[in-house]
């Protein structure tokens, strides 16, 4: 089966970490999937689920080319990396064709930012995804949740739900993540950079 390449959202499995700010990747992911369905010629077929490390779809982003690999780890984050290696390897997908769509604590909630490679700013499912690939040269677009106003403990305010006004800053922020990852698959990772950095979802 020929992909173009493979769109990976972080989270944590399980009704207990449903929207909590770590699994914004899950969101992400879920909201590209449910736009490529009302797309003409859209739409995404499951590829597995249950006792697999991962749940995974074929997408078609668009009407046109090959379409693209959507998964969802089961492995919770910090195995986040056994997934992604596994479907990499298995449909032949190289790092320069994976996206990672993640939290992040060092940009603002409601924001985002693309990059390739780099460093992981101690997110543990980058850090995985990283060592089993042996490289860090996939690319990111990393969604804001802020670091907590009072100080504290990041792994509670990471695994804490998202209060109403955070939700609604992150309703603004979904549809602007999945024209990000559009933009990627049909235009490349420069044209989603320019994007994603330059996008303030109002």
């Amino acid at each position: 089966m020929n992909v173009a390449g493979l769109i990976v959202g972080l989270g944590n499995p399980g009704k207990e970490y449903e929207r909590t700010r770590h699994n914004l990747g899950f969101m992400a992911v879920d909201a590209l999937m449910d736009a490529a369905a009302r797309e003409p010629g859209g739409g995404c077929d499951q590829l597995s689920g249950g006792k697999k490390k991962y749940d995974l779809w074929r997408c078609r982003i668009t009407p046109t080319g090959d379409p693209w690999l959507v998964a969802k780890p089961q492995t919770f984050m910090n195995l986040s990396g056994e997934a992604v290696l596994a479907i990499a390897s298995y449909y032949r997908v190289k790092p320069a064709a994976i996206l990672v769509v993640h939290d992040e604590l060092d940009i603002p909630l409601g924001r985002m930012k693309f990059k390739t490679g780099g460093g992981n700013a101690g997110h543990n499912g980058l850090k995985s995804i990283t060592q089993l690939l042996g490289t860090p040269d996939f690319h990111r677009l990393r969604l804001g949740i802020g670091r907590s106003p009072h100080g504290g403990e990041t792994t509670n305010w990471v695994l804490g739900r998202l209060t109403g006004p955070e939700q609604d800053a992150l309703d603004k922020l979904l549809p602007a993540a999945v024209q990000a990852m559009t933009i990627f698959a049909t235009q490349g990772a420069a044209a989603a950079t320019q994007f994603a950095n330059a996008c303030k979802p109002e």
